[in-house]
């Protein structure tokens, strides 16, 4: 690598908004997560499923074809 090239790295500590923090590398000085593995739904399995039946057909109501 050349020198003074590339900008410094600093070892942090991410901390998430659910409290879980982990040392990460970065170019920033301080690093704050608003999700991280630990509470987002696709890591955990507690997704949320969302009604999209009532949404169809409400949609096809308004803008479906007549007969």
């Amino acid at each position: 690598m050349k020198k003074d090239l590339h900008p410094k790295l600093n070892l942090v500590t991410a901390v998430c908004a659910c409290g879980a923090t982990f040392q990460t590398h970065t170019t920033a000085k301080e690093l704050r997560l608003e999700i991280c593995s630990e509470c987002h739904p696709f890591f955990t399995g507690k997704q949320k499923l969302v009604d999209t039946a009532g949404r169809v057909e409400r949609f096809n109501r308004r803008y479906g074809k007549t007969a």
